[in-house]
């Protein structure tokens, strides 16, 4: 890791085009980091772009710099994003470990000519990057970014490296992927770096309200149709999981995002260790897996559904019908049966 920094400070102490990208649908984890990293790069001189694989919610607008950020999934965007990798000197790469991760522009990054830097807290990373800071006891990706800067200008506070509006992402970031701190990947180093960035004085209750209480109301009224009528519980496997199909989100309007966290609330279920979310759009089937204690939903996102992700948060997708999927999905509980009755 030391040789890592120290190659990264030198490469970085001239002037360089710099892309930096995320996973696709990205969550305040992916974009916080990203736009963090990009502030701190821009402030020491570099020309950097942030390009998103596809469309971002509506509950991250606020954060800093992303009106700049270009959507590869757009076509007047499109065009531009290309002309900016093929000019790139660096390109970084926040919050996944997998070039199929950015959908279309995985294969645009893995055909350009620059360095890749991987900043990223997820399992078993493929390595395309020259560059790796990998950390799979990180919380979050912008924790990542957040110890990095710090090494990079020697240790300095909070304070003296990030403004107001990059330490509110950062935040964002961390916040988020710790599920509001009260997930098990909250360690010490999470606290001291959340109270470090702190000391740039921004508001963490409006950072939070800004992502969780700032829903349009047919986000609520979608989201009482779901609990309502489509939350199904298997008491035998301990399980909860939802199904939406592509009318039912027209339906509703609702557009990218506003299924986020959704598949969280089947946790709440009394005796509930796992529950799944299948959404139908564009042609495949989106999956969300989260679980509690001891169950790895990463270890069934990747068996069954081309999936990863982390231990108890992970995600999967298919090409077979939603039916299909689901499905499959009832098919596999079995084997897992006796794994999800042990979770204390």
């Amino acid at each position: 890791m030391n040789q890592t920094i120290e190659e990264l400070s030198s490469f970085l102490s001239h002037p360089q085009k710099i892309i930096i990208t995320m996973h696709r649908d990205p969550d305040a984890d992916a974009l916080g980091s990203s736009l963090g990293w990009a502030s701190y790069l821009i402030k020491k001189g570099h020309d950097v772009t942030v390009i998103s694989p596809t469309e971002y919610t509506a509950n991250l607008k606020w954060m800093s710099g992303i009106a700049d950020v270009l959507v590869y999934e757009k076509s007047a965007d499109q065009g531009k994003c290309k002309r900016k990798i093929e000019q790139a000197t660096l390109i970084c790469c926040l919050d996944f470990s997998a070039l199929s991760r950015l959908k279309d522009l995985g294969k645009v990054v893995q055909d350009a000519a620059a360095p890749k830097l991987m900043i990223d807290h997820h399992l078993e990373p493929e390595h395309f990057a020259k560059w790796m800071i990998w950390d799979t006891h990180a919380a979050a990706t912008a924790q990542l970014v957040y110890s990095l800067v710090k090494e990079l200008e020697g240790g300095l506070p909070a304070d003296q490296l990030f403004d107001v509006p990059t330490a509110e992402n950062l935040y964002a970031g961390i916040m988020t992927d710790t599920g509001s701190f009260r997930h098990g990947n909250v360690t010490p180093e999470v606290h001291l770096a959340v109270a470090d960035l702190m000391l740039t004085g921004f508001d963490s209750s409006r950072v939070h309200r800004m992502i969780y209480d700032n829903a349009p109301l047919s986000r609520l009224q979608f989201l009482g149709y779901v609990l309502s009528q489509k939350l199904v519980v298997l008491p035998e496997y301990r399980t909860a999981y939802m199904v939406l199909t592509e009318a039912e989100l027209l339906k509703f309007h609702s557009s990218t995002g506003e299924t986020e966290g959704i598949v969280n609330y089947g946790l709440q279920v009394e005796n509930v260790v796992m529950s799944a979310m299948f959404i139908e759009r564009k042609g495949e089937v989106k999956i969300s897996f989260r679980s509690v204690g001891t169950f790895s939903v990463r270890d069934l996102a990747s068996t069954h559904f081309s999936g990863g992700g982390h231990k108890n948060a992970s995600g999967g997708r298919s090409e077979q019908s939603v039916n299909e999927t689901v499905a499959y999905f009832l098919s596999v509980l079995p084997a897992y049966q006796q794994e999800l009755l042990n979770v204390d």
